[in-house]
């Protein structure tokens, strides 16, 4: 078995499913299993499916008559599900966060702190890479993706200083993008300005925004009355989102009431009004855990 990842808010996930033993289970983001595995010890009669794009994670499958894996993004995950013959499922979870195993994985190019080739795809049969990106989009596109999905706030600067040094080298390893951003990367706070670099890149290369906002505009569907979304962030782009969606059915947070003030046609109600973070205990056996988020609702009728 490949070490992906330690669960984060394992039994927090596995109690806001509220598990049925003879339940429909699918838990979007496989990895190595940790929930999956957990899901499972809950089950009697009942079946999981579990979802990942990354080839390697197949590697993890549970050989279990009561569990399909499905290699695949989740995006999609409404018409897997259809095809196996599941009109309908009794819980849905995703684990956002990116495997340990990714980090890593030194080859994966998803880390700044060890050298490897720019990659970052999550599905390794996927075209586009990091180093595409960096050496190819015009400068403004690079800008835009910085300040949209690492939050950077001079970006317009980042993405000039690729620009630039492209110009003499192509950027191709995860240590010449850390060279060429050398000139704007503060001092004392370097891992966290190139964390958010580096995020920004990962999101576009997997189209990770884009495929949240499919995979939960799915969800009303295919989750049965009174059945359960439960799903961890790690950033705020996609906890806005996923808040959102849990509140309102749409990812602006807006909602409409009738003229007596009452909301009406919500798909969710939110379990956890509170969000729920892991404890400290928690962050200090798994720094990883440290930005987790665990958000829960309840399908309406």
């Amino acid at each position: 078995m490949t070490e992906y990842h330690t669960p984060v808010l394992l039994n927090e996930s596995i109690e806001g499913l509220n598990i049925d033993p003879e339940g429909i289970y699918v838990d979007l983001t496989f990895g190595s299993g940790g929930h999956s595995g957990e899901i499972l010890k809950k089950l009697k009669g009942g079946k999981l499916i579990s979802f990942d794009q990354d080839e390697e994670a197949k590697q993890n499958a549970i050989d279990d008559k009561r569990f399909v894996f499905v290699q695949g993004n989740f995006r999609f995950f409404k018409n897997f599900l259809l095809y196996l013959g599941f009109e309908k499922v009794n819980g849905v979870f995703a684990d956002l966060g990116v495997s340990s195993h990714h980090f890593d994985k030194t080859e994966r190019g998803f880390s700044f702190r060890s050298e490897g080739l720019l990659d970052m795809r999550m599905n390794k049969s996927a075209k586009l890479t990091a180093a595409h990106l960096v050496n190819n989009l015009a400068a403004d596109k690079l800008s835009n993706i910085f300040y949209e999905y690492g939050e950077i706030r001079n970006a317009h600067q980042v993405a000039g200083l690729i620009a630039k040094a492209r110009n003499t080298k192509s950027i191709e390893t995860t240590f010449d993008l850390c060279k060429a951003l050398a000139p704007l990367t503060p001092k004392g706070i370097e891992h966290k300005f190139l964390a958010k670099v580096f995020q920004a890149l990962r999101i576009e290369v997997n189209a990770e925004m884009e495929a949240l906002r499919e995979m939960l505009e799915q969800t009303p569907e295919m989750i049965i009355s009174g059945g359960r979304l439960v799903i961890l962030t790690y950033h705020s782009l996609e906890d806005r989102l996923v808040k959102n969606f849990m509140r309102s059915g749409n990812f602006e947070g807006k909602t409409e009431s009738d003229v007596f003030g009452n909301v009406n046609g919500l798909p969710f109600k939110t379990f956890n009004n509170k969000v729920i973070i892991p404890s400290e205990t928690e962050i200090n056996l798994n720094s990883r855990a440290r930005s987790a988020k665990l958000r829960i609702a309840i399908k309406n009728d």
